[in-house]
């Protein structure tokens, strides 16, 4: 402790205040979490407010001067970042997609650090700091783009899965760039490759040593001391393995957010992951949201206004550069080509670890001070506009998705086909409606609204097209007039509402199948003519309640009558029918 007290505490209390309170009302304005962390850094940093404690001394309450504290904070909600990640993989997955990781991966680090380093050459560079420059510019953030994914919920797609693979090189190539910047700004005797590759092979073997120390100690460890599940025990020891790690590789000469994810790895295999999952989620994210705050605090607008042009044309060759490079490999890869776009646009920004190179390149003079405080900027720049290109590549690959995806009227439908099921929605519950389908031998074809998901099926060769429900003269291409029945499964219920009248208008006595997503939805699909309406709340509630019936003692016979009895008096309530009606017969009768 300071004599003056709990050292940090000001900033400590004002960060808390700023992640309570101003953070919230910055959602409420649809500003995200990430945004907002930049901008509350940018307003209350040295460079913003900060700028002018001097002169009122009241503001130095309100403000953050930087400082080793806030770094230390920060550094750490990286590490964090990193053990999640690795607690949400394992060893299989990993190897599963050394694809992806280490081809997809290297091919990026290398195409752009070429690529950014030629262009530092033609400005008049050295070719070895040149080098330095493209091997800083190849990083992207990891922690920017993975709050991104997540808050979006597109951890698990492809696109999710592909940009997570390529930055996961992106922090394993940290050690040997840190290894080949120490070597360029020291004496080497034996020349800079053989002692890169003895530098590199010494950090694998230390790897190697850790993950299975690890194995032999984690699980047995956790076996032991938090078999009483007490929550001190049990966050006591998620601390002392994540951090414990993450030092033993430091002191390897390792990064410690590599050994972060090392720990999240090897917990991840074992049956205490979720219990982890929930006990470390509150501290990653308030550490996270530092870190984006001490990002945002290294910004100075007096440095953009001083040579705006300069800076804002670095910027946009960056994201131009790494977005080309990484769409071009994503799209090699296998990617499609909207997709590709949006992992372009997602890795077009510089990375947190880049700030660490520079920071060693200045200690071994390898980069003069103008040129560092430059890269930092851009960096630091590129993170705080990154949220923004996000949302376009994301705008961007749906338009090109939607482009480029097979539609009904441009693709022959199969031959023959009549008293086939026309499936509106390809969502979970038209996947598994085609599936039953599929098991009994009857015909279907499907359209579905969102291109990426009819793109990924019709490249398997599946009769699934884009369009709207709605349109007839779509649904007379899909063969309407000869099928037996169409399945609503939409999960808007305006989108199925509206297709149900489009139906009901032309073709009245077709039967029409429809999923609700409550008993008042219900309601409005009966009331507009559907012939058989399910409600997936009320379905839901039923088997979870004739499994509790069951496990309670009760003989089946009567669980399923009494589920039965329950099922017709809610339907009854809002005029459903189990028998819809067929061919011939009005809507609403039967």
């Amino acid at each position: 402790m300071h004599e003056g007290g709990i050292p940090h505490l000001r900033e400590a209390l004002l960060f808390l205040a700023l992640a309570g309170i101003l953070i919230p009302l910055l959602q409420r304005f649809r500003v995200g979490n990430v945004l907002g962390f930049l901008v509350v850094g940018l307003a209350v940093g040295p460079f913003g407010l900060g700028r002018f404690a001097a002169d009122f001394p009241w503001l130095s309450w309100l403000t953050f001067s930087g400082g080793p504290g806030v770094s230390a904070l920060a550094e750490i909600g990286v590490m964090f970042l990193m053990f999640s990640i690795g607690l949400e993989l394992s060893t299989e997955r990993l190897w599963a997609m050394r694809r992806w990781v280490f081809g997809a991966g290297s091919l990026q680090m290398l195409a752009t650090a070429l690529a950014a380093g030629l262009i530092a050459a033609s400005q008049g560079l050295d070719g070895r700091t040149a080098l330095l420059v493209g091997l800083v510019l190849a990083f992207s953030s990891t922690a920017v783009v993975m709050q991104l994914l997540a808050a979006r919920r597109e951890l698990g797609t492809p696109t999710g899965r592909s940009v997570f693979s390529i930055l996961l090189l992106q922090d394993l190539a940290v050690v040997p760039v840190l290894i080949l910047v120490g070597t360029l700004g020291g004496p080497s005797e034996g020349g800079v490759g053989p002692s890169v590759a003895l530098a590199l092979l010494k950090a694998g073997a230390a790897i190697a040593f850790i993950y299975l120390l690890g194995r032999r100690v984690i699980r047995p460890l956790f076996h032991l001391f938090a078999g009483a599940r007490q929550a001190d025990t049990f966050m006591a020891l998620t601390l002392l393995s994540s951090l414990g790690i993450a030092s033993l590789t430091w002191v390897a000469g390792l990064s410690m957010a590599l050994g972060a994810f090392l720990a999240g790895l090897l917990l991840a295999e074992t049956e205490f992951r979720h219990e982890v999952e929930v006990a470390i989620e509150p501290f990653r994210g308030l550490l996270m949201g530092l870190f984006f705050m001490s990002v945002g605090m290294g910004i100075d607008p007096a440095a953009i206004l001083r040579d705006p042009l300069w800076l804002l044309a670095a910027l946009a060759g960056l994201f131009a550069l790494k977005s080309l490079i990484v769409a071009g490999i994503a799209r090699a890869f296998g990617l499609s080509w909207g997709r590709s776009v949006e992992a372009g646009l997602l890795l077009g920004q510089g990375g947190e670890f880049a700030f660490i190179v520079v920071g060693v390149a200045m200690v071994g003079k390898l980069l003069a001070p103008e040129l560092a405080a430059f890269l930092m900027m851009l960096i630091g720049l590129s993170l705080f506009v990154t949220p923004a290109f996000a949302s376009l590549g994301r705008a961007l690959g749906e338009r090109i998705e939607r482009a480029l995806a097979p539609a009904p009227g441009e693709i022959e439908l199969p031959r023959g086909l009549d008293g086939h099921v026309v499936i509106a929605g390809f969502g979970r519950v038209g996947q598994l409606t085609a599936d039953l389908l599929d098991a009994q031998g009857i015909a279907w074809i499907a359209i579905d609204d969102q291109p990426a998901t009819v793109a990924r099926f019709h490249a398997k060769g599946l009769p699934v097209f884009v369009g709207d429900a709605g349109r007839v003269e779509l649904l007379r291409r899909l063969g309407i007039e000869s099928a037996r029945a169409v399945v609503l499964t939409m999960d808007r219920p305006a989108a199925a509402l509206h297709a149900l009248a489009a139906l009901r208008h032309e073709w009245p006595a077709l039967p029409v199948l429809a999923r609700a997503r409550d008993e008042a939805h219900a309601a409005e699909l009966r009331r507009a003519g559907a012939s058989a309406v399910v409600p997936e709340t009320l379905e839901a509630a039923l088997q979870l309640g004739a499994r509790v019936l069951e496990t309670a003692g009760l003989p089946e016979e009567l669980v399923a009558r009494q589920v039965e009895l329950e099922r017709g008096r809610r339907e009854s309530a809002w005029g459903a029918s189990r028998r819809g009606p067929g061919r011939g017969e009005e809507p609403g009768q039967g």
